[in-house]
């Protein structure tokens, strides 16, 4: 009983932009299409009334959509193109809700140098956590969403007690 991890969904206003950009953190396409919304990678479909009044969203809505992974493991990442008229900006920090995810790297530095090789942008660089625990850099994905990088120092959590 109980819950476990499934995915985590970005709505993105350009859904093969988006593909590219996730590929390049190291994402892979797991499923053309998310089966369980009735969307597909190409054609665009409108969701069921029940799932636009669950969502939130107004009745006929149509959408594209994909589902990627990391590491074949979960949470999977589904991108979501709603076909609305106007799409909210994305949370910033400080907001109440999702505003950022947050991917767990080896080495931070060759990290960073080979993703801005690849064209991503990073706001301000890396910095330093409190407490020397990690080490952390922010891109934004094509629509605004963040997107952190972060190195643990796992030594430091040992010697602060908290693992």
């Amino acid at each position: 009983m109980g819950t476990s991890w499934g995915h985590l969904n970005i709505n993105v206003s350009d859904l093969g932009r988006s593909i590219e950009f996730y590929e390049r953190l190291g994402f892979s396409m797991m499923i053309e299409a998310i089966p369980h919304l009735g969307l597909s990678l190409n054609e665009e479909a409108t969701l069921t009334d029940a799932l636009c009044v669950a969502y939130g969203l107004p009745i006929g809505t149509r959408a594209l959509g994909c589902i990627l992974q990391l590491d074949h493991g979960l949470p999977k990442l589904d991108l979501t193109q709603y076909v609305l008229p106007d799409a909210a900006e994305p949370l910033v920090a400080g907001a109440l809700g999702c505003e950022r995810l947050c991917l767990a790297v080896r080495d931070l530095p060759a990290e960073i140098d080979r993703l801005e090789r690849a064209g991503v942008t990073f706001v301000g660089g890396a910095a330093s956590g409190a407490l020397d625990l990690a080490q952390v850099a922010v891109c934004l994905d094509p629509d605004g969403t963040r997107i952190e990088l972060i190195q643990l120092d796992l030594r430091r959590f040992v010697e602060l007690g908290y693992a």
